[in-house]
């Protein structure tokens, strides 16, 4: 999977347990995202987009997925 596909999927992909089911995970509150973080995210690529997630999050950068919501 290539760096683009994640991103897009990160704003079309929805949260599928917890709390949070249904959220598109760019939606997902970085405090949700820090448990995460604390607890070990999931396996697989679900693991891995929350992570990815977590990081654009934390480090300020979700004004690049901005775009993407649009498509």
């Amino acid at each position: 999977m290539h760096n683009s596909e994640v991103l897009l999927e990160l704003v079309k992909f929805k949260m599928p347990f917890g709390r949070y089911k249904g959220t598109i995970l760019a939606n997902l509150p970085v405090s949700y995202l820090e448990w995460f973080q604390r607890k070990g995210f999931p396996e697989g690529k679900l693991g891995m987009m929350l992570a990815t997630m977590y990081e654009i999050k934390s480090n300020g950068l979700e004004y690049l997925l901005d775009p993407l919501k649009k498509l």
